[in-house]
């Protein structure tokens, strides 16, 4: 394969690693010795991790802008971005390139979704009351762009009511028919489903292909799929998963340095009229042209794309063997964690990821999404430990459940110590009688 320094980088998957060159412990532990010693880092689907390799390369784009600005312009940038966005088309099995657009984060593709469906009810295709589906557990900022973009325009959010913890695929799948049925209960339409892949907080994988199918045969305009934690973690396929939008950080499990995201857009009349909201000379040459250039930035970070690829291929198996042994090693250390402290996991492993939300000691006394957010700052500043904590309000009539969960994560760089850590900074705060009603001082 050619190198990542001279823009000429070819975009096919280079073939894996014979078994004698494969990645060693002490090279992983080369690769992430930027990463802070003192602290159990178990919360990789926050901020994900880019490793020394990667970051060298980002450099030398960095400096090879900024030594000839204009020549980097004319006869590296746009190539490389193409390089990056036939990759991403490779490992998502995107049927076209021109479906790929490369945009900062997915927080920036649900703006320019939303930003769509925001002049569908300007410009009168949509009428006031027509329905956008979205998963009550959906991430904070998508929940914000809803109300930015569509509740002022004049549409209806319904949320879907989804339980935790979920004990199977039927749960949600059932509480999605209820949501879209509510929506279509007044003739109204449901122009857009918005579902997550894997959800945040609480993390759980979403039966997303289920719930596309559904959405066909309801008749929703379109499904937009926010996958930020998915490339890389969990198994992605356009082709499969069939939506008419999906976008999925880079920057979270494939190891990019932020940031990154992709946009998949369905080829279609209906998702055509797609625009980036800054506007720049590239402005009606379709979406991926104009994510390419919206001014004179840092786009080093989307460059990177093919040395990834070599950093991951230098694993067995590549990336599916990385995804495979970051589900198995959470899922083996989330159960490890619920036998000592006596709890449960939040969902069955068929529905973790590469993160896996773990019940917490009842007798912490996590009553409010405050005590949960101290308690993460205590685990951060008292033992060295990142890792996000829910809060998981009981419902009515309900006693004696769990109200506090850990959402773990797994990484190629992480050990077990870094969990056994976790388990026995629980265990100590449980032995001292602690409560997070002392940290509300």
């Amino acid at each position: 394969m050619a190198s990542h320094q001279n823009g000429d980088v070819s975009s096919h998957v280079p073939k894996k690693p014979k078994l004698s060159s494969f990645i060693t412990d002490s090279e992983i532990l080369s690769e992430f010795s930027h990463h802070d010693p003192s602290v159990a880092r178990i919360n990789n689907g926050s901020f994900g991790c880019c490793p020394a390799s990667v970051i060298s390369a980002q450099h030398h784009w960095q400096l090879k802008n900024l030594r000839q600005p204009d020549h980097f312009y004319v006869n590296h940038l746009k190539q490389g971005i193409l390089n990056s966005r036939t990759i991403i088309k490779n490992l998502v099995n995107a049927e076209h390139l021109d479906e790929i657009a490369i945009v900062d984060n997915a927080s920036t593709a649900t703006t320019i979704v939303l930003q769509q469906t925001a002049w569908s009810f300007h410009e009168g295709r949509f009428q006031k009351g027509d329905v956008v589906v979205v998963l009550h557990y959906a991430y904070g900022a998508v929940k914000k762009s809803i109300e930015a973009y569509v509740a002022r325009a004049g549409g209806k959010v319904i949320e879907v009511q989804l339980p935790f913890p979920v004990k199977s695929n039927d749960e949600i799948i059932t509480e999605f028919r209820t949501a879209l049925e509510r929506g279509k209960s007044n003739g109204n339409r449901v122009r857009l489903a918005v579902i997550d892949h894997v959800t945040s907080m609480p993390s759980v994988v979403i039966p997303v292909k289920e719930l596309v199918k559904i959405c066909r045969e309801e008749g929703v305009d379109q499904v937009f799929i926010d996958a930020a934690h998915a490339i890389g973690c969990i198994d992605v396929d356009m082709q499969e998963i069939g939506a008419d939008f999906y976008t999925s950080n880079l920057h979270k499990w494939l190891f990019c340095p932020p940031s990154i995201a992709f946009l998949y857009t369905r080829r279609s009349l209906k998702c055509k009229d797609l625009h980036h909201p800054v506007v720049s000379h590239e402005y009606g040459k379709g979406l991926a042209s104009e994510s390419a250039w919206i001014g004179n930035r840092d786009y080093s970070s989307q460059l990177v794309v093919p040395t990834v690829l070599e950093f991951v291929n230098r694993f067995e198996g590549g990336i599916e063997g990385i995804k495979k042994r970051n589900h198995d090693a959470a899922f083996e250390m989330g159960e490890m964690l619920a036998a000592a402290w006596g709890t449960h996991l939040g969902s069955p492993k068929e529905m973790c990821a590469s993160m896996v939300m773990v019940g917490l000691p009842a007798c912490l006394g996590i009553s409010s999404d405050s005590d949960a957010m101290k308690l993460r700052t205590h685990l951060r500043d008292a033992f060295g430990i990142e890792v996000p904590i829910y809060f998981r309000p009981p419902r009515d009539g309900e006693v004696g459940l769990l109200t506090g969960y850990a959402r773990i994560s797994h990484q190629v760089y992480n050990r077990i110590d870094d969990y056994s850590k976790f388990r026995d900074a629980v265990n100590q705060l449980v032995t001292n009688g602690f409560t997070c009603a002392l940290l509300s001082a």
